[in-house]
């Protein structure tokens, strides 16, 4: 909470890297450096096919690539363990390269897909049937969709969405 606070005044505080300790830092405002042989270094952040920045760590001698710095900054303080899909790194603000721990949250993979898609209704999961005086509500679980009924609000039709989606998560 203190180094969210100090990343959006601009003050820079810097932890290892977990797995890297004694050789890669990164710090609140998303900057990497190596303090390998007692020597200070800002690594070259380079940018990937999917917009976002990216630095190569070495590790034994050999080159790890897939490092992200969202991910690193979220490693060493927000105390995120990789895990495949299920918890990952989201920018609050959206914008990809602003890799700020203010900006950075962990969340869950479906939280991240759905957290600014809203359709007409203003509501996920809930559509205007073709009668066009009600409302219906649907979540997906896998492959499969589930219909979870017609209503007579889109707040009562979001509302049975996000009960199913208690159950899912």
């Amino acid at each position: 909470m203190i180094n969210s606070l100090l990343s959006r005044l601009g003050i820079e505080v810097w932890k290892d890297i977990p797995e890297y300790e004694g050789h890669y830092q990164v710090s609140n405002l998303g900057n990497v450096r190596s303090i390998k042989f007692n020597k200070i270094k800002k690594i070259k952040h380079l940018i990937t096919t999917s917009k976002r920045w990216r630095v190569n760590l070495y590790k034994k001698n050999k080159l790890s690539t897939n490092n992200r710095v969202s991910v690193l900054v979220a490693e060493a303080f927000l105390n995120h363990k990789r895990c495949g899909h299920k918890l990952v790194v989201d920018h609050i603000d959206n914008n990809k390269i602003n890799d700020k721990l203010y900006n950075l949250q962990v969340i869950t993979h479906r939280q991240n897909l759905t957290k600014d898609r809203k359709n007409r209704t203003g509501y996920t999961g809930v559509t205007k049937n073709k009668s066009g005086n009600r409302f219906d509500a649907a979540i997906r679980d896998g492959k499969k969709v589930i219909y979870l009924g017609s209503h007579k609000t889109p707040e009562e039709a979001s509302q049975a969405y996000q009960k199913a989606l208690s159950k899912l998560i």
